[in-house]
């Protein structure tokens, strides 16, 4: 099918273009939420060419698994056909049919809502996120293995690699208070604004006036400049919007332009300075002491354990959508420590269900279930590179029982990286393509990129021998 075709199919099997609120994009889905959720068709979904698989886990909300780059062009002609994206539609003015069909998801489920609208804040941000890792990941090899150079093009390329990686680490507050702006329904510039506030230097300032800045100790300071990060920045403009639509509400329309980002912006910043950050800066230091405490702990047995335990369980929690939550841990690490230590274990949940699907091709070699043996052949380079979806929606979560087993042999790889204290410089890469960013950590950037791919082949490993055991030929002959 060519993109036009699939996604017209794609409408016709989720109720037709009229049922269609937005459409839009994350790394290998084309995300839908429709008025009506009964006139989904799953079935035909799942059978249509270019579909790999869907996710459907609450009412007015369908996920289409159509692979990365295709999802974006999908994206593009929903666009082009008149659908909105989610951002568009709240800044159009059909955020009330959209509010109310996450509403009608959140009644089913409050906490998965609550952290998939938290990980739908950064889903436009990954690409930066991306970029910026895997320019720091670069830097630092490229530091190790020519330390000091005074040769002119490489100092060219760290310093352009460099300034690449700064520009998204010193604003992230601010992209995030952006976006979230936009997800709450609010003035996105605002609330870029007040997310780049969070980091200014006026705010150490202000806490020595009031008395909440640590001298001796000034990361310690109750409030500081940063503190909170981009939970502060997410929860304060939440909080603005709410302002920002009361003060709208009573504003004439002759002042509404010049008055009411002035008013939401003077009202919103001393609660924020003074209650929000200071709170959510107790969070995040709470998180990173947790998180510190298994996946850095000084025990060798307990970096394992959790480092199996998190690969092991990483997809069925993507299954179940609670996975969006891991995007605020993630953030908090990147900016406290400026690397992430929890991802390269869970990276390695990808590596498993290769394994696991290698020892179904196996089987299906022997059963002569040569339509599997295909859709394997297909979906197994994706998922060496660091793409799980194809061989995750196409393979495994069907069969039921490989899914689990692929999680099982993972989780040896992530005890190995955790065990190793492997960090990478973002999230989002994984297999083969995320050797670049997995450069942190305390062994140096070649050693660590090492320990990732001895990782991936333990999990490759492990998920084959264990797939190969649990599942007989009979059980794939007919799948």
């Amino acid at each position: 099918m060519t993109i036009q075709q699939l996604v017209e199919s794609i409408l016709k099997d989720v109720g037709g273009r009229q049922n269609v609120i937005t459409a839009t994009n994350c790394m290998t889905r084309l995300r839908i939420n429709v008025k009506n959720d009964s006139a989904i068709n799953e079935a035909a979904l799942k059978g249509l060419e270019g579909v790999m698989g869907i996710v459907h886990d609450r009412a007015g909300y369908i996920e289409v698994v159509v692979g990365p780059g295709k999802c974006r062009k999908c994206a593009d002609y929903c666009k082009d056909l008149g659908i909105p994206a989610a951002a568009d539609a709240v800044a159009g003015g059909d955020w009330k049919a959209n509010k109310a069909a996450i509403k009608a998801g959140q009644k089913d489920n409050k906490l998965k809502s609550m952290l998939k609208t938290f990980g739908d804040i950064f889903v436009p941000l990954i690409p930066g996120v991306i970029a910026a890792g895997l320019c720091a990941g670069l830097n630092t090899l490229l530091g190790q293995l020519f330390p000091g150079t005074e040769n002119p093009a490489l100092i060219l390329i760290t310093n352009f690699l460099s300034m690449i990686n700064t520009a998204f680490m010193t604003y992230l507050t601010a992209w995030a208070g952006y976006r979230a702006a936009e997800k709450f329904g609010g003035t996105p510039i605002l609330g870029g604004m007040l997310g780049m506030i969070t980091t200014l230097g006026g705010i150490d300032a202000i806490s020595k006036v009031v008395g909440l800045f640590n001298e001796a100790q000034p990361l310690d300071a109750i409030l500081r400049a940063g503190r909170g990060g981009v939970l502060a920045a997410v929860i304060g403009v939440w909080c603005m919007c709410k302002i920002e639509r009361a003060i709208r509400s009573k504003m004439p329309d002759a002042l509404d332009i010049v008055f009411t980002p002035l008013l939401t912006l003077i009202i919103t910043l001393v609660p924020y300075v003074l209650v929000v950050m200071p709170i959510t800066g107790l969070i995040s230091t709470g998180l990173v002491k947790i998180v510190g405490a298994v996946a850095m702990s000084a025990s060798p047995v307990v970096r394992a354990i959790s480092g199996y335990l998190g690969a092991a369980l990483f997809l069925p929690m993507v299954a179940m959508g609670m996975h969006h939550g891991l995007v605020a841990l993630y953030t908090v690490q990147l900016e406290t420590f400026g690397c992430v230590y929890l991802y390269p274990a869970l990276a390695m949940a990808g590596a498993g269900q290769v394994g696991a699907a290698i020892a179904i091709y196996l089987k299906c070699k022997q059963a002569r279930n040569d339509r599997l043996k295909g859709v394997i052949t297909g979906a197994l380079p994706a998922g060496i590179l660091g793409v799980g979806e194809p061989l995750i929606y196409g393979v495994t979560l069907p069969m039921g029982k490989p899914f689990l087993t692929a999680g099982l042999g993972a989780g040896f790889g992530g005890a190995f990286v955790n065990l190793m204290q492997v960090a990478s410089t973002t999230w989002g890469p994984s297999g083969l393509l995320g050797c670049f960013v997995m450069t942190a950590g305390p062994n140096g950037a070649a050693k660590s990129v090492l320990f990732f791919v001895v990782g991936l082949i333990i999990s490759y490993i492990m998920g084959f021998i264990i797939t190969n055991f649990a599942i007989k030929p009979e059980e794939v002959a007919n799948v």
